[in-house]
């Protein structure tokens, strides 16, 4: 055994180094063992990232730089070992891989490892001479947490107790203890969008303001749903400024209208707002306070006197579920229709959306996935919040 494993390393030029992906460090030491024998020197040991919720259930993977020494320098002197249920693994230690021991070689059958062409090494740290030869006694497997619950999952993921309990009455929940975890996800994730395709989506009005609380990105959301309107579907109108006796701002807006071809408006009291067939009238319009409800009656005002049937709603959906839903209850005693996420791309719990689309009176119209004026506008709500938060979905 120690003559192929010699004669294997042989054949690979001193100083190669290789990439291995494994799934524990018992496997790493058991793979470098079989394909590199004592040549072996591992540079670097560090844990794979898992993306999604895949990385909830699903245990994480190894990748281990090794080696090849020259052989005079092929003497042990270290190993990466697994103690106490936890992996040790330095990740700027370098190391040599001692010869198996006897209890070892079943360990790590079907390991997955990938070797890629040689790479230039990093500078190679002082060896620490008195470092053990053998693994300690007991090492094991690394034993991961068992995965979560359905109900866990969707929490860590940003589901809030009230989606949970809506859920609940879902096909796919009721059967969710009987089968693996990733297929109830899949069937939970098909279930809501059965039920979100339920809702009847309501046409955006000719006549409609964008409003939120001050700082949620109104005035960008317009701007991206005015590039929208233009480029994809060729639509052109008239753009108004609000202001009451309360500043809105409007640089960027006046500045990206004229680049439009649109000419924005100033309000004031008599101004015609008449709007032409197959135009559109929107209006920016100052924020509202969902603390102070009384401080928002003249905003009350002048949509209903100025005939705004359409009213987005603005939110910002890095809040958390708290303010959302104070800033979504005020904007519905506003008389609001449609319903716009911003800052969609800094989000990291995308499940707390979903209290606001599954099930919700205000129909979405888009989501702001960046910062530009133009662009960045997703209008697949519901299927976009799905396939962040649900695999399969």
């Amino acid at each position: 055994m120690k003559n192929d494993q010699d004669q294997s390393a042989a054949r690979a030029p001193s100083g190669s180094v290789y990439r291995l992906v494994v799934r524990s460090a018992d496997e790493a030491v058991q793979t470098i063992r079989e394909r590199f024998g004592s040549a072996a020197k591992v540079l670097s040991v560090r844990q794979q990232e898992q993306k999604g919720l895949s990385g909830f259930f699903l245990s994480p993977k190894l990748e281990v730089l090794v080696q090849i020494a020259e052989p005079d320098h092929a003497t042990g002197a270290g190993f990466v070992g697994v103690a106490g249920g936890k992996t040790e693994v330095p990740a700027a230690t370098t190391v040599s891989i001692p010869q198996p021991a006897a209890a070892a070689a079943s360990e790590a059958k079907g390991a997955t490892h990938t070797a890629e062409r040689p790479e230039k090494p990093d500078p190679e740290p002082a060896v620490d001479k008195s470092a053990p030869e053998e693994p300690k006694t007991g090492s094991r497997r690394t034993d991961f947490a068992s995965a979560p619950s359905l109900p866990d999952l969707l929490r860590r993921a940003g589901f809030s107790e009230t989606f949970l309990a809506q859920a609940g009455t879902l096909p796919s929940w009721a059967r969710h203890a009987e089968r693996p975890l990733h297929v109830t996800l899949v069937d939970l994730g098909r279930d809501l969008r059965r039920l979100a395709d339920r809702q009847k989506p309501r046409p955006l009005p000719a006549r409609t303001a964008f409003i939120g609380s001050r700082g949620v990105g109104r005035t960008t959301a317009l701007c991206k749903w005015l590039g929208s309107e233009i480029f994809s579907r060729g639509r052109y109108g008239r753009v108004i400024k609000v202001e009451f006796d309360q500043p809105n701002s409007t640089e960027n807006l006046a500045v990206y209208c004229e680049a439009l071809g649109l000419n924005l408006e100033h309000y004031y009291e008599g101004l015609d707002i008449a709007v032409g067939q197959n135009q559109f009238l929107y209006a920016d319009v100052p924020g509202f306070c969902f603390h102070r409800p009384n401080t928002n009656r003249e905003l009350a005002r002048f949509l209903d006197a100025s005939g705004f049937e359409g009213r987005v709603l603005v939110l910002n959906a890095l809040h958390d579920h708290t303010t959302l839903r104070a800033a979504y209850s005020a904007g519905r005693d506003l008389g609001a229709t449609h319903l716009v996420f911003t800052h969609c791309d800094e989000l990291i719990h995308w499940g707390k959306l979903m209290d606001f689309l599954i099930d919700g009176d205000l129909t979405p119209l888009f989501l702001a996935t960046g910062p530009s004026l133009s662009g960045d506008c997703d209008e697949d709500v519901i299927g976009t919040t799905l396939r962040r938060t649900i695999p399969g979905a």
